[in-house]
């Protein structure tokens, strides 16, 4: 083949030339497509359907007449704002694209070909996307009880040799929740060269004592959080990294610069500010899910307590869960279900506004009623 050969094509590195196409989640916008229609639902992809604060509507709407700037690259507004929340140094913490584009950053610095990293089998999968595209090797650890398995993942760390373990605290897609004090355990069993990942994306939904104490003395412990899911900016893809200084200022050495848009910097920072509006959001999904234990009891299908703006509905096995998703997908809903065993007997669905929640009942009804 000569050199200008239009039929040449880029040569691409063995790990990610041996990947197979896949993608994470199968967007509702590509499901509409595929339906040619609309979607009158929208509970599948834990977004907040409770809007975002006035204050940061107004905040965006402000920034978006700079848009022609870049954003300030160490967010230090924003970042200034989170630390003396949280009662941590600046340098503890870092802004990102979203929880999926820290992870990236985080398994792109401790992880290369062959490197052992450890997880829940069908926990998020964006985390062993990056894994598999860095040559990791991902070792999946079944649930126990409808929860990841502290004691198997760490039985795994251990006998892999893992640099990662990734935990979901609390859980997606089950929406359960280990309390802080067992959290903390795992992280004093660790060895000292395995780092700890704790996805925190949903943490304000949960009660006090399932949320692990803020210590950034630890090395090896990376705290992620968001603001897409309480403050319900998943479309402004608005995250931070909470870890050691040294973590923070090595991420400083290849993390993208530019990469959260000025409007989105100036919407966290003031949706931040608002506790009233993200403490209301709270309040309504926690009624929310309180609605999906009744409508669980209507159906006769046992639900997973929720410490998430999500309810898993165990719908009886596999099978029937994939007909019911099917066939909510026909009328115009949209959910999801969780991919790995035994959380695949289950429907999951975002805890919706009192008229979504009002309207899927009636429609799972209908549909339970006929499988």
């Amino acid at each position: 083949m000569s050199q200008n050969d239009p039929s040449g094509r880029p040569h691409y590195t063995s790990v990610i030339g041996s990947l197979p196409q896949s993608v994470p989640f199968v967007a509702p916008e590509a499901l509409e497509r595929s339906l040619a229609g609309v979607l009158c639902l929208r509970l599948g992809a834990n977004e907040s359907a409770f809007g975002i604060s006035p204050m940061a509507v107004a905040a965006m709407r402000d920034a978006a007449a700079q848009t022609n700037w870049y954003g300030d690259p160490e967010s230090h507004d924003l970042r200034l704002a989170l630390s003396k929340s949280l009662g941590i140094g600046l340098d503890n913490i870092v802004v990102g694209n979203g929880i999926d584009g820290l992870l990236g950053y985080v398994v792109r610095s401790i992880v290369e070909s062959g490197v052992a990293v450890v997880t829940s089998s069908g926990t998020y999968p964006t985390f062993n996307y990056h894994v598999v595209a860095s040559g990791g090797i991902v070792h999946p650890v079944p649930y126990r009880d409808d929860r990841p398995d502290l004691d198997a993942l760490l039985e795994a760390v251990i006998r892999t040799g893992a640099r990662l373990v990734y935990l979901a605290n609390p859980d997606n897609p089950s929406g359960s929740c280990h309390q802080a004090s067992d959290v903390a355990r795992l992280v004093s069993d660790l060895p000292s060269d395995c780092t700890l990942v704790l996805d925190e994306a949903y943490f304000e939904f949960a009660t006090s004592d399932a949320v692990l104490p803020m210590d950034i003395s630890r090395g090896n412990v990376i705290r992620v959080r968001t603001f897409s899911k309480a403050h319900g900016m998943a479309g402004a893809r608005v995250g931070y990294a909470i870890a050691h200084a040294d973590f923070i200022s090595t991420l400083g050495k290849f993390r993208n610069q530019f990469e959260v848009a000025r409007v989105s910097q100036a919407g966290a920072l003031a949706s931040l500010a608002d506790a009233e509006f993200v403490d209301g959001v709270i309040r309504a999904v926690e009624a929310g899910r309180r609605d999906y234990e009744q409508l669980s009891q209507e159906i006769g299908c046992p639900f997973i307590p929720s410490a998430t703006n999500f309810v898993c509905f165990d719908v009886g096995g596999v099978d029937r869960a994939r007909a019911t998703v099917a066939a909510l997908l026909e009328r115009g809903v949209f959910i999801r279900m969780p991919g790995a065993p035994p959380l695949n007997r289950c429907i999951r669905v975002t805890v919706g506004t009192p008229k979504e929640r009002s309207e899927f009942a009636g429609i799972l009804k209908e549909v339970i009623a006929r499988l």
